[in-house]
C-alpha cells in the first residue's frame, strides 16, 4: 500500500481514538455530576422538561456594553467601578448593583432618588454602545430543544426593555411573556434563589425537571439555591473556577461546546425513581 495511504488511515484512526476518548470523558462526567446532583438534593431522578435560560452573556453577547455603562454612569456620579466588579456582580437588579456601590463608599444603601438617577444614566448610556449580536451558536441548541418539545423560559435580571424586547425579533417563536422573569417581577435579584423559583411555580415543574444555563457567578449562585440542575456557559472573562465555585454543576468554555455536548448530556438523564426520597 502507498505510504501516503497508509499515514493518512493512520492520522484517521488517531483523530477516531482522540474523539472516542473525548466523548467517554463526556459521558463520564455528565454521569458523575447528575447523579451528585440526584444524591445531594435527595431528588428521585433527573429528567428536564424545561431549560430556564439567563439573557444577557447566554442570549446575547450584551455583558461587555453592560459593563461599560455601569462604569461610566457611576464614574459620572463620582463612584468607583470597574468593568471585572460589573461581570461579578452580573444577574443582579439594577438596585441591588447600586446599594453595593453605595454601601462600599458611603456605608449606605443609595435612596430611590439616586438608584433611579443612576440606572436612568446607565440604560441611556448602554443604548448608545454597539448592538448586541446573539451568542453563538444559541440560536441552534434553542431550535433543538424546541423540536425536542422542552419549554424555554427566561429568567433575568435584566431591567433593560430594548434587550427584553427584542427576543421575539431574534428568536422568533421561542419565547412567551407569560414564561418570563425579570427585574421588574422580583424583589429580591440574583443571588437571591427568588427568580428561578418563580420561573419555577411558572412552569409547575418539580426541580429535577429543569435545567438551567447561566453564565455569570450570581446567576449560577441563585439557581444553585433554588435546588436546579445549573450548567454554566463561560462567556465572559472570569476564571472558570469562579462558577464552579458558585455551584455551577457543569462549566462549558462555550456555547459551541455545550450545543456540541447536548446530545450526550440528554442521554444521561434519569428517569424519577420513586422509591427515592422526592420533595
Amino acid at each position: 500500500m502507498d505510504v501516503y495511504w497508509v499515514n493518512r488511515m493512520t492520522k484517521r484512526t488517531i483523530l477516531t481514538d482522540i474523539l472516542s476518548i473525548f466523548v467517554e470523558n463526556f459521558n463520564y462526567m455528565f454521569t458523575d455530576q447528575i447523579e451528585k446532583f440526584i444524591h445531594t438534593n435527595k431528588y428521585p431522578g433527573f429528567n428536564p422538561k424545561a431549560v430556564f435560560f439567563d439573557m444577557d452573556g447566554v442570549l446575547f453577547d450584551s455583558m461587555g456594553s453592560h459593563a461599560s455603562a455601569w462604569v461610566a454612569a457611576l464614574k459620572q456620579m463620582g463612584l468607583p467601578f470597574t468593568e471585572n466588579e460589573a461581570y461579578l456582580n452580573e444577574g443582579r437588579t439594577g438596585s441591588s448593583t447600586i446599594d453595593g456601590v453605595f454601601v462600599k463608599e458611603h456605608g449606605r444603601n443609595a435612596t430611590e432618588a439616586e438608584k433611579q438617577t443612576i440606572y436612568k444614566l446607565k440604560s441611556k448610556l448602554f443604548e448608545t454602545f454597539k448592538h448586541s449580536e446573539k451568542i453563538p451558536f444559541v440560536t441552534d441548541l434553542l431550535i433543538q430543544l424546541k423540536s425536542e418539545k422542552l419549554d424555554i423560559f427566561v429568567v433575568t435580571g435584566s431591567g433593560q426593555p430594548s434587550l427584553i424586547d427584542s427576543l421575539d425579533g431574534n428568536f422568533p417563536g421561542i419565547f412567551k411573556k407569560n414564561k418570563m422573569v425579570t427585574a421588574f417581577d422580583v424583589q429580591f435579584g440574583k443571588p437571591h434563589p427568588e427568580p428561578y423559583l418563580m420561573a419555577l411555580k411558572k412552569s409547575g415543574l418539580k426541580p429535577w425537571e429543569v435545567v438551567v444555563i447561566e453564565n455569570a457567578p450570581l446567576g449560577v449562585e441563585s439557581a444553585s439555591k433554588a435546588g436546579l440542575f445549573t450548567i454554566a456557559v463561560n462567556t465572559g472573562p472570569l476564571d472558570p473556577s469562579v462558577l464552579s465555585d458558585s455551584g455551577a454543576d457543569i462549566v462549558f468554555d462555550s456555547m459551541k461546546e455545550l450545543f456540541d455536548s447536548w446530545d450526550s448530556f440528554r442521554e444521561n438523564w434519569k428517569p424519577a425513581n420513586n422509591t427515592c426520597v422526592s420533595q
